[in-house]
């Protein structure tokens, strides 16, 4: 039998391993069984790696690992010739739920109706599942990411799963048996974090597990929506198997009879919904959060449910943790009080934020810090690439970079052509008012040599919208419409000499070269700035022994008058992201 691409190399390999490598043959041995591993798989045989995700919000960071495990272990799987796919299920014909706050209260009369369904009160998609889907489609794209889209909505009313959903109801009993058996040994995942705890309550883990009518359909594994209001609120009263033929009473006073066998109106519920893909789609692999793994959770029922119903084996299966955030001082609008892709990718380069997931195992939870870390962050990433670039110090830290930095569909992902240290970008966007031309000026000058303002992109917008948006207004330079008298009225003597010291070295016109070569007490660091299209500039008194606290001087372009400010402690400006507070005239 011909056979199609294998995994590892045999032998012994200097390659590294990883999660990625580890979870990629998992998926080949789910596909081939042990031999693939080393005979590769038949001909023609393709490994689906799934992901699934309900869009009843914005898909934060702690979702994006249900999208970037897969992908990974799809890429993986690529890079060794093995043919792959990596098939996303949006879960949009799951209920919806609640109205978040910052909605409309009335939108409560939609509770209850497929998430498809549901108007969008932003009145910018034509649905509130599609208000959800899209800005997370445009960061999977910036981020490299191409996956095959299922509907469940559409695959459920085109009668995709009519077959299977029969097939389970002939077997509610054995579903029941398992579903039973498992609701004794449930256990609710430990959260340890109050945001992690607010991600478990909107989990949908643990749904459809309550009974919905009485007597022998107490728990029917099928659930219709109402033809009258469009709602799920509703009890299975009849079933003939013979016929097919479903009664219900729905809360808003209505009653029905669908025919499950020609009319799609409704789906299953969720821990046989899951398994029942698993068959269908032939899932090889597919992660899930921690909470669907617990004790009498979806995956545990899952995996039960998709033997002894389906006749398929369970896919290969990674539990993902937690991935929280800190140091956020604005959200997108859109975001729903949580940070998501999109506003993790306005500070962070693509590759970094695909290498803080393809970096850690998925059990492993961590923070996304969108304060001062973003800078030490930088570095780190920086350093990394420099030891990418020596084949002799190929390991799985370079390895996750690579997986970083690259993928099949996109190619190598946007990076700055010239490569200048965030730290510096930041602070002297902070002291020039954000002025691309001003910063690319002064950043040639310090060592930094480029074409153009495009070679510091995509990193200079970055970090300009850090510095003004996630940064502190306390920690940012300030310029001032007027002069802070009380703050002069208080210098000492040898702040005052120093300070009339300064101007009288001032030339009447500040340009670049002249002002980086002014240094007075202290030997100052200077920085030109920007203001109302007019030239400052703000020099940093680093290691300015005489004076008991950081000052800062700035002067217009004409150098006419200047007044003083000062941050306790504050680093160079040319140095840190923790930029002074200046005050300008």
């Amino acid at each position: 039998m011909s056979r199609g691409g294998s995994a590892r190399p045999s032998g012994k390999s200097t390659e590294p391993i990883d999660w990625v490598t580890r979870a990629a043959d998992d998926a080949i041995r789910h596909a081939g069984g042990q031999e693939a591993l080393t005979d590769g798989l038949p001909e023609g045989r393709i490994v689906t790696c799934a992901s699934g995700a309900s869009p009843s919000g914005p898909i934060h960071l702690g979702n994006l690992r249900e999208f970037l495990t897969p992908h990974f272990v799809a890429e993986e799987l690529r890079r060794r010739g093995v043919a792959v796919r990596h098939l996303h299920s949006w879960d949009d014909f799951d209920r919806f739920r609640k109205v978040p706050a910052g909605v409309d209260p009335s939108w409560a009369e939609h509770i209850g109706r497929p998430l498809s369904a549901v108007p969008d009160p932003w009145e910018c998609h034509d649905s509130w599942a599609e208000h959800f889907k899209a800005p997370l489609r445009a960061a999977l794209v910036e981020l490299g990411v191409e996956m095959v889209e299922v509907s469940q909505t559409e695959q459920y009313l085109a009668g995709a799963y009519t077959e299977q959903v029969l097939h389970a109801i002939r077997h509610r009993d054995v579903i029941e048996e398992v579903l039973a058996k498992h609701r004794t040994k449930k256990a609710e995942p430990a959260a340890e974090s109050e945001q992690e705890a607010a991600a478990l309550a909107d989990s949908v883990a643990d749904e459809d597990d309550a009974p919905t009518s009485t007597g022998s359909l107490a728990r029917f594994p099928y659930k219709p929506y109402c033809r009258s209001c469009g709602r799920d609120t509703v009890e299975v009263t009849s079933y003939d198997d013979e016929t097919t033929d479903l009664a219900y009473t729905c809360a808003c006073g209505d009653s029905h009879v669908t025919n499950v066998a020609t009319q799609p109106e409704g789906k299953l519920v969720w821990k046989v919904d899951w398994p029942m893909r698993w068959a269908y789609e032939g899932v090889d692999f597919e992660p899930g959060g921690l909470d669907h793994s617990t004790p009498g959770s979806s995956y545990t029922v899952g995996k039960e449910v998709v033997k002894r119903v389906f006749d398929f084996r369970a896919p290969s299966y990674v539990a993902y943790a937690f991935v929280g955030f800190a140091g956020m001082q604005k959200m997108s609008s859109s975001s729903g009080g949580v940070p998501t892709a999109s506003d993790a990718l306005r500070i962070l380069e693509a590759p970094i934020l695909r290498w803080l997931y393809a970096r850690r195992q998925p059990k492993q939870a961590f923070d996304i810090d969108f304060g001062p870390e973003v800078v030490r962050l930088y570095d780190e990433w920086d350093a990394l690439n420099r030891k990418a670039e020596n084949p002799d110090k190929r390991d799985a830290q370079v390895l996750a970079h690579e997986r970083a930095v690259a993928t099949a569909a996109a190619g190598t992902l946007p990076r700055p052509k010239v490569v200048v240290p965030f730290r510096l970008l930041s602070s002297v966007a902070d002291v020039t008012a954000g002025s691309a031309q001003l910063i690319s000026r002064i950043v040639g000058d310090v060592g930094h040599a480029h074409d153009s303002v495009e070679d510091l992109e995509p990193r200079l917008g970055r970090a300009m919208t850090w510095m003004s948006e996630y940064v502190p207004a306390e920690d940012r330079t300030t310029v001032r419409e007027t002069k802070d008298a009380e703050r002069l009225a208080s210098l000492t003597e040898d702040e005052e000499l120093w300070l009339r010291q300064l101007l009288d070295r001032l030339p009447d016109r500040l340009e670049l070269d002249e002002v980086a070569g002014q240094r007075g007490l202290g030997d100052p660091q200077a920085v030109l700035g920007q203001q109302d299209g007019q030239l400052a500039l703000g020099v940093d008194l680093v290691g300015a022994d005489q004076l008991d606290d950081q000052l800062v001087a700035g002067v217009l372009g004409g150098g006419a008058k200047c007044v003083l400010g000062h941050r306790s402690n504050a680093p160079s400006l040319v140095r840190s992201s923790q930029a002074s507070t200046a005050f300008w005239a």
